[in-house]
């Protein structure tokens, strides 16, 4: 393929750069996804005009990073980022260039770039394709490849080996050999560790929302990346779990990376707490020999993860409330439904988990169970039908708006200092047996009755 497709917008736009005596092309993702026969949803644009002609052809144009020639051009309610021709030295800092020179040609243009899939251009008019690293051959062979030297790219800049591996779960793509081996070259990783967590963190949530993210977490830990942003990982490797029970085929590592395979794409939460659920089993891990076999117990391992993923995520500069939810899903992963509980154990179960995470622990659940021999669960199965059970008693209890917080109670404290208990401390404390009450039995669960045992209590215990 000489050519590509060029939509209508982005050809009007190329008019306009025509009729003001300059060129310019589409470059990056929507060449590379188009050529893959994928929609690019943005457009990035290089052109040898200078920032400031950009700004002086088109009327609304943000400046966004105009030190390094680029501006965002505001069109057709797109923002369209547009960069004129440059080249690129000198990175220090292991992330940023120290110094960027124009470019006379798109050719000059591509040779800074990452990889040789993302250092194709399409001109806007006609839609022919410059293309002079093969980037068109690494896609149809479905290879990542860098644009030169694998050490020179990376030793520029140390979130690209991340980038890379992000790459090759998203499209599907194998890293090429010399690209792979230089990922794990101790200049390379050096270069890498300096980058921001924040930008790794936003690389391995990428990650984590592809189709397999067990493939990316692979290349992450055999390349040595993993170890340098999540160090408590590293001991999940060879921690065996399997046992003559049948419960698990893999160590603990494998075991996490599947699970995260069983979480659904769209939900980051649950397949962040998938990765993390099982971390702190590697401390918990007890061995009992029984009737000439060996039992692997992990008792209390979701407290020890719940601390191993609070400061994990908070060392990543996750935000405070996605913290909160993660590791809330993680401590209480653990829970053992049976058909033998009553309708208050379902009551406390929910009050425990907390309503607005029943479906990510639900999820997550069923995620533990994909891997522990990388198979989904099955909904036949004794566990499935289990899981099943719990959902329809809680929504049955959802639905009958049972009291799952002290608000839901038919009192309160001014209900109470009304019949005289003083408000503090035993005002909370007798509101708490309130609810204990109500949960176990529900149609205790009005004003009169509420009241007079207030007033049992009160003058019973506290009086």
């Amino acid at each position: 393929m000489d050519s590509i497709k060029i939509p209508d917008d982005l050809k009007k736009i190329g008019c306009i750069f025509k009729k003001n005596g300059f060129k310019a092309y589409l470059v990056g993702g929507a060449v590379r996804d188009t050529l893959r026969g994928t929609a690019g949803h943005d457009w990035d644009l290089a052109t040898n005009a200078t920032p400031e002609q950009v700004m002086g052809i088109f009327h609304r144009v943000i400046p966004t990073g105009i030190a390094h020639g680029t501006v965002t051009i505001h069109i057709f309610g797109r923002d369209i980022e547009t960069t004129t021709f440059r080249t690129e030295a000198d990175y220090s800092d292991g992330r940023h260039p120290d110094k960027v020179s124009y470019a006379s040609t798109i050719e000059e243009d591509l040779s800074r770039r990452d990889f040789t899939i993302n250092a194709i251009a399409a001109d806007l008019e006609s839609g022919k394709l410059v293309d002079p690293f093969g980037g068109r051959e690494d896609i149809k062979k479905k290879n990542i490849r860098t644009v030169g030297s694998p050490l020179d790219r990376f030793g520029e800049d140390g979130l690209r080996p991340v980038r890379a591996i992000r790459f090759a779960g998203q499209l599907g793509f194998k890293i090429e050999e010399k690209t792979l081996e230089a990922i794990s070259n101790p200049s390379v990783l050096k270069k890498t560790r300096g980058i921001s967590v924040e930008r790794f963190r936003e690389e391995w949530c990428r990650m984590l929302q592809t189709e397999k993210p067990s493939i990316c977490l692979r290349l992450l830990e055999e390349s040595g990346i993993l170890a340098i942003f999540i160090p408590e990982f590293s001991v999940c490797r060879s921690c065996t779990q399997k046992d003559g029970r049948g419960f698990h085929d893999f160590d603990v590592a494998d075991h996490l990376f599947y699970a995260c395979d069983g979480a659904p794409k769209d939900n980051l939460i649950v397949r962040l707490a998938a990765f993390y659920h099982d971390i702190g089993k590697p401390e918990a891990r007890r061995v009992e020999h029984k009737d000439g076999c060996d039992i692997i117990h992990f008792h209390g391992h979701e407290n020890i993860s719940e601390k191993k993923a609070l400061a994990s995520m908070t060392f990543l500069k996750f935000p405070t409330e996605t913290i909160k939810t993660v590791c809330h899903l993680v401590k209480e992963h653990m829970f053992f439904y049976e058909s033998t509980w009553s309708d208050a154990a379902v009551r406390r179960f929910i009050i425990r988990v907390g309503k607005e995470n029943f479906d990510n622990i639900m999820l997550l659940r069923m995620a533990d169970i994909y891997g522990m021999h990388n198979t989904p669960l099955v909904p036949s199965s004794p566990a499935g039908l289990l899981l099943s059970e719990l959902r329809e008693r809680v929504e049955k209890c959802l639905e009958e708006k049972s009291a799952l917080g002290l608000k839901d109670l038919a009192v309160n404290g001014a209900d109470l200092i009304a019949t005289g208990i003083p408000a503090g401390k035993t005002m909370g404390l007798i509101l708490k047996e309130l609810f204990e009450t109500v949960t176990d039995s529900p149609a205790m669960n009005n004003r009169d009755s509420l009241l007079n045992l207030a007033k049992n209590i009160w003058e019973k215990k506290y009086r």
